[in-house]
């Protein structure tokens, strides 16, 4: 696996006509299913009158996580050519919805692949790209005694302390760059009643 990806740091917005209908391309960063019911549902509430919401979005490194929606339109007109315009730039953990308002003249099936596509790309290019070093999650128990010592360790390889709990188990969750996690195992090994565990 890469130990870095490309993904985007901020929402963006574009707008592309043809033949009256509108289309508007929401582009947002994603870090789960959840939180993209929670746009949608936004998005819904501020565009109530449009005919489509159509969607798009990729999680995660492993290139599985994924869904597109046509919302209403011919199938195969929406949802893939936006997703198409994430994987054609390497995206990850990116959500696209177009919403689309019908402007009276049937645009036809290659006439609606090419204006999701066209909208899609737009809003891609309105935001830069960003590139994040893999991470992955570590859950590490140890003696009080110790705490000091792997607090050092997480700090030295950059680590994102997710969760802690120092009472009388000491224990901590934290996100480590790929890159450095068997760096810091090592040196973990090498310390007393020291355990840790990846996280999925």
């Amino acid at each position: 696996m890469k130990d870095y990806y490309f993904t985007i740091d901020k929402p963006a917005v574009a707008e592309y006509k043809d033949k009256g209908s509108t289309f508007l391309a929401y582009a947002y960063p994603l870090s789960d299913v959840q939180e993209f019911k929670n746009i949608l549902a936004e998005l819904k509430k501020e565009h109530p009158k449009a005919n489509h919401h159509c969607f798009a979005y990729k999680i995660g490194l492993s290139g599985n996580v994924y869904r597109v929606s046509d919302d209403g339109e011919p199938s195969g007109t929406a949802g893939r050519p936006i997703l198409g315009q994430i994987e054609s730039r390497n995206l990850t953990d990116v959500l696209i919805i177009v919403v689309r308002y019908f402007g009276g003249t049937l645009l036809g099936v290659p006439g609606l692949i090419k204006a999701y596509k066209t909208v899609a790309s737009l809003v891609l290019q309105t935001v830069p790209a960003v590139q994040k070093q893999r991470m992955e999650t570590l859950e590490i128990s140890f003696n009080y005694e110790n705490m000091n010592d792997v607090m050092k360790l997480l700090k030295e390889v950059n680590s994102n302390i997710l969760h802690q709990d120092l009472t009388l188990f000491p224990h901590i969750k934290a996100q480590i760059p790929s890159i450095r996690m068997d760096e810091l195992k090592f040196k973990l090994k090498n310390l007393h009643n020291v355990e840790f565990k990846n996280l999925v």
